[in-house]
């Protein structure tokens, strides 16, 4: 069963500046902001799924609100770490799971950078196997989202175009009495 999904989000150095920027970084503070700003960025990501589309086939998995959010630093960059649990657990049966994370407006880059990024709990590990499938837009449709002007209504159909998809391969195990 899949219960949901342990996020690590790392911030490129100028979003992490932005986000930053004019918070109270001071020592004593330090925690307290980090952990107010995640709060603010999972509370703000909640109108946009999180950027998360989890699909078995292609009907959408739904998931619950996201929690235990917090910001720490890696150097010039901020790292976002979360728990998005589903709904309800969804068994592991079928090879037609996908998982997509990517903004819908496609202006955000979001990837994972190795395969390696990603990890299996180990109860999915001993039943499952994944593939990161690379994005492939046509050339038609790179010249389409090129062609939108910035202040465009977004085309929610858009991001998934441009990001990576992991595909669970999973096997059903028998139950154990």
């Amino acid at each position: 069963m899949i219960t949901g999904f342990k996020m690590e989000w790392s911030f490129d150095p100028m979003t992490s500046a932005y986000i930053l920027d004019g918070e109270d970084m001071s020592p004593e503070s330090e925690q307290e902001t980090l952990q107010k700003l995640a709060a603010s960025t999972l509370e703000n990501m909640l109108y946009e799924h999180y950027f998360t589309y989890f699909y078995d086939d292609y009907k959408p998995i739904k998931y619950s609100q996201a929690h235990s959010g917090k910001f720490s630093r890696n150097r010039s960059r901020l790292v976002l770490s979360f728990e998005l649990p589903l709904s309800m657990p969804k068994p592991v049966t079928r090879d037609s799971l996908r998982l997509l994370i990517f903004d819908s407006s496609y202006y955000v880059d979001m990837a994972w950078t190795s395969i390696s990024d990603i990890q299996l709990s180990d109860e999915l590990s001993r039943q499952c196997r994944f593939t990161l499938a690379q994005p492939n837009p046509t050339p038609e449709q790179m010249s389409y989202a090129m062609s939108l002007p910035a202040n465009a209504d977004p085309d929610y159909e858009l991001g998934q175009l441009f990001t990576q998809t992991v595909n669970l391969h999973c096997a059903s195990v028998p139950q154990t009495q």
